[in-house]
Order: C-alpha cells, then structure tokens, then sequence
C-alpha cells in the first residue's frame, strides 16, 4: 500500500503493488485531460506513443510572475531531439514572447520518479488521476523544488505555483522536434498549417489536450469544450495544454461575477475582436462578420482559413465619451461561427479622482511608505492571417474525335501572414522648474515634480494597433491608491508624450503634482501605467516608477526677521 496524505485540500490513497513505502502528498492539482484516437504515422512525421514529458515552471501566485527558469522532465532520453524552442513556459508566451528556435542542445531532466503517462494514444490512455497523484507527491515537489533552484519551505508556502505544460517528442518532416502544445501550435502558424496537416491527432488534439484547467487560474479559463476532437491554434494557446498546482489554500481564480469581455476608456480608439471557424472559408465560399455597436454596423469581410482552423476578425472603433456598459452583437454570414455571439465592453473614465488641494497645515502621522505595484507589463502582441492562394491542377478531358479540352481542378492553399506590435516607454520624472531650493534630483517636501512619458509603437501592420493613449500615475503619499492622475497626451500618434494636467492649484498653471509638505524623508516614487495599445490579439501596456529624494521640508526655505528701519 502506498499512502498519501494531503497537506492542504485532499486526501488521496493509491493502491500500488509494486511499492510498500509511505509518501506524503502537498498542493492541491488542478489539472484534467482527455484525448483520443490517434492516425497512422509516415517515415517523415510520426509519434511513439510513451514519447512525451512536462515542463515545470515556478509562479508567483500574487502576479503570475515566472520566477525560475521551466525544466523539461521526461522518463525518456531525446537526445535526437533537432529541434526546439528553449525552456520557455505559455505564461511567456501569452505575455508576448515569439517562437524561436533554440541554438542549444536540448536540455531535459530524468526524475528521480518516473511520470505517469502524459498523452495518450490509441492504444494507451493516459490517467488523469495518476497525473495529479504525481504532482501532489512530496517528494516529487522536493525534487521539482531542487530542481528549479527553489527551497521546497518557500515553495510550498503560499506564494507560489506550479505550472505543467505537456511535452510531446516526435518526427515532423523528417526533423525530430520536442514541444509544448502552446509551441505546437505557434509553430504550425509558423508553418502555414502543415504541422496540423501532418500531425493534428497529436498537435492539435491528444497533445494539448493532455492537460487543462478544471477552474479558471494564472489568467487562463477552465476548459468546458471537447474533449475528444482536435482545436485550433487559437484555443491551444488561450486555454489548453497546462495544469497548475496550488499549495497550503492558495485559492485558484474563481470566475469574475458579472464579468466583461473589454474594458475601455472613454472618447479611446479600440479593438475588438473574436475567433472564427468551422468549415474552410476562401475565396469561393468567403465569410464575413458584422459587429453592431452602439446603433452602428462594423462589416469585415474575407474572413479566410483553412478548414480544421480559425482566424480572428476585428474591428476598430471609438468609444464614447460616457461611462457606459455595452452589448456588442457579432454575426457570422457564409458559414463558419464565432467564439462568442456577444461582447461586454464596460466604459469608464479615469480622469475623476485627482488628489485634493495640499494645504500647509496637513498632516498624517499615521502613514507608513508602501512599495510601488509589481504589475506586469504587456508590450508584445503577435496575431496571424490566413492568406489563400490557388493550387493549380490541369486535366486533359475529352478525346480524339470529340477533341481535347483542359480543366483546371486546382484548391485552395493557405499561407500564414504574422504580424506583431511592441510597445516601448520612457519614464521621467524630476524637480518642478519652480522649486527653488532644488538640487538635482533632491527635493524639500511640499514642492512639486514634473513627469513625462514617452510612448512609442512600432508595428508591420499599422491598421490594426492602436498608438498608446492612456497613461495614469499613482502616488506613495496615497499608498498607490485613492487618488490618481489621469496625464495629457500633449503629443499624439505612435510616438506620444504624456505629462501631468495642468494644476489648478499651482500658482503658475504649472503641469506638477505637489508632494504633501508631511511627507518623510527618504525616496519618493511615481508609479506610472501605460495603456490602450489596442490590437487584434488584446491591449498592450507597460508600467515604470521613477524615484526623487525627499529632504526636508518648505516651512525650512521661510525666513522670518524683524524689518529694518528705513
């Protein structure tokens, strides 16, 4: 009998006959898979079923940090593995990181205790309650836990996750090539779809179906699709192939109530944006969308993709200048169907909680300095098109004493168009111009900073991103809370300026944020965010603080003396 016992949520008790040792369980998985039948393999693009592993990344629970580099485990030896993309986890690449192949060797580790089976074949399930026993096992975790660098204490403690993404080894034109599903998938874009016309049982169905999310956490949805049938390119990246582990009660992210598809800001130029598939769209039988947004219809059409996959269509709009809550209706005309018929889209305006007028008598004994947000940044966006084209394909039909005529029997073939957008800031803030006491970088309390930010956007396809329009800045005197202000874009386009509004309560209508003349010696820091680069495949932003020193106060530079006698 081998015995685990949980340390957080579950207890579990696993039967074995080959063991007699006890084991403790910690973390609580979660994780769930299916799969199915597999097709016949070529010389040139095969699989061997049992060819397959994890790869294991270390999060931070508070902000989906990736806090150590992901290890490779497999009970196997591809040492013929040709190509691959490097230890990189889907947590990199939904923030924007693109596919790229790895100069090195490949790098994987042998565990000390042998995975369960991980993809199934057609012949072989995996089991998905032997995946989440391993992955609850404390000496697996103790071993993943020295592995990655982590101590196991810090490990399991509360503040950190586990990541597994499956790993499937196998022969694709010819080349032996290890990936995730995440990299499957971004490789077939690569390829214009031939991995997924040679390989879809295992690219695009038992691979990233391997693993998925029975609730909603590190940002990605819990799986509610099929289970058995292959998905797209889209579907593998947003919400299969990966499982998380949780320890001592961290809770996994429980769906938003009432939740929204876009938030938006007012009087902004955004994106919106839904996957089409089902059937093949070209240019004989072509699809369109309508979006109908605030009494207006927004028609894309030629909305093409090979059949088996999908393709995002997009529009781009204003919003308007109320704060609002609205339904966006999408349609789909020529066959086809959408991921979503609806859209939320909540409008709000920033520009509503500037801090109050500093007076000269404030105090707040009770405050305490707080670190500036750890948010992370989004400042890549990659998305694709399917371009068709048409294959050729002549017939003689006819015969000699009717004659000879020719047909062409010709498809259509589709290559993949890519796309990316990147975002770049900087961040400056310094001593107001009329501070008169201020040396360089170091202030007196109860005077003001200016700040200005730069934001530019560079893009191959300038029609579908957005410039930066938003920037907002938030303050330690108020804990990075309570009070904001919303900065002027004073110079627009993909190369922006942002800077403070204009201050009512400055003297000289200066563009400044006073710092409280209570505030304590040491650092002061402005912490910024950068927001509203729209694209097809979701908002860019970045975020940067910038720090002053504080010494001393106003009330210090005030000279009090009798007036001398004429």
């Amino acid at each position: 009998m081998k015995r685990k016992l949980s340390a957080v949520l579950a207890l579990f008790f696993v039967c074995s006959m080959l063991f007699s040792i006890s084991a403790y369980a910690t973390g609580d998985p979660n994780v769930d898979g299916g799969g199915g039948g597999m097709g016949s393999g070529t010389s040139t693009n095969s699989w061997t079923p049992g060819m397959d592993g994890v790869r294991v990344t270390v999060v931070r629970a508070s902000d989906h940090a990736v806090v150590t580099v992901p290890i490779d485990l497999t009970n196997k030896s591809p040492t013929n593995v040709r190509l691959h993309f490097g230890a990189v986890s889907k947590l990199s690449y939904t923030q924007g990181r693109g596919l790229s192949p790895s100069a090195t060797a490949y790098t994987f580790r042998n565990p000390a205790q042998a995975l369960p089976r991980i993809v199934s074949s057609g012949g072989y399930a995996s089991s998905i309650a032997a995946i989440r026993s391993y992955f609850t096992d404390e000496q697996v975790i103790r071993s993943i836990a020295g592995l990655t660098g982590m101590d196991f204490d810090i490990l399991v403690g509360g503040d950190y996750k586990l990541l597994i993404e499956p790993i499937a080894y196998y022969k694709f034109e010819g080349v032996m090539i290890a990936t995730t599903a995440t990299e499957a998938a971004l490789y077939d874009e690569q390829t214009s779809g031939l991995l997924r016309r040679r390989m879809v049982s295992l690219s695009h169905k038992n691979l990233p179906l391997a693993m998925f999310l029975e609730v909603a956490d590190l940002g990605y949805p819990a799986w509610t699709g099929s289970r058995t049938t292959a998905a797209t390119n889209a579907t593998i990246k947003s919400s299969l192939g990966l499982g998380v582990v949780k320890f001592n009660g961290v809770p996994a992210e429980p769906p938003a109530v009432d939740t929204v598809d876009y938030v938006y800001r007012v009087n902004t130029e955004v994106i919106s944006a839904v996957q089409v598939s089902g059937g093949q769209s070209d240019p004989d039988h072509p699809v369109s969308v309508t979006f109908s947004i605030g009494g207006r219809s927004y028609h894309v059409g030629n909305v093409y993709y090979p059949e088996g996959d999908g393709q995002l269509a997009w529009v781009r709009w204003t919003t308007p200048a109320t704060e609002q809550t609205m339904t966006i209706h999408v349609s789909v005309s020529g066959g086809g169907s959408v991921s979503q018929g609806t859209l939320t889209a909540q409008i709000v305006d920033l520009d509503k909680n500037p801090p109050p007028d500093p007076q000269a008598d404030d105090r707040n004994d009770a405050f305490r300095m707080v670190s500036p947000p750890r948010e992370a940044s989004q400042t890549t966006a990659n998305w694709s098109v399917w371009r068709p084209w048409w294959q050729e394909h002549w017939v003689r039909h006819g015969n000699s004493e009717d004659g000879y005529w020719w047909c062409d029997h010709g498809w259509w073939e589709f290559d993949l168009d890519r796309y990316r957008a990147d975002l770049r800031s900087d961040m400056t803030i310094q001593c107001d111009s009329k501070n008169p006491t201020a040396s360089g970088s170091v202030m007196k309390s109860g005077y003001g900073v200016n700040q200005k930010l730069t934001a530019s956007v560079s893009t191959n396809q300038s029609s579908a991103v957005t410039p930066a329009q938003t920037a907002v800045s938030y303050f330690s005197e108020f804990g990075y809370q309570t009070y904001w202000r919303l900065l002027e874009r004073t110079s627009g386009g993909y190369s922006a300026v942002f800077e403070f509004q204009k201050n009512p309560y400055s003297t000289y209508n200066n563009r400044t944020h006073f710092v409280p003349i209570w505030y304590p010696d040491g650092s002061y820091t402005v912490y910024t965010t950068l927001i509203d680069c729209w694209t097809p495949a979701g908002m860019l932003s970045q975020n940067a603080d910038r720090s002053l020193t504080v010494r001393g106060n106003l009330w210090q530079d005030w000279h009090i003396a009798p007036q001398k006698p004429d």
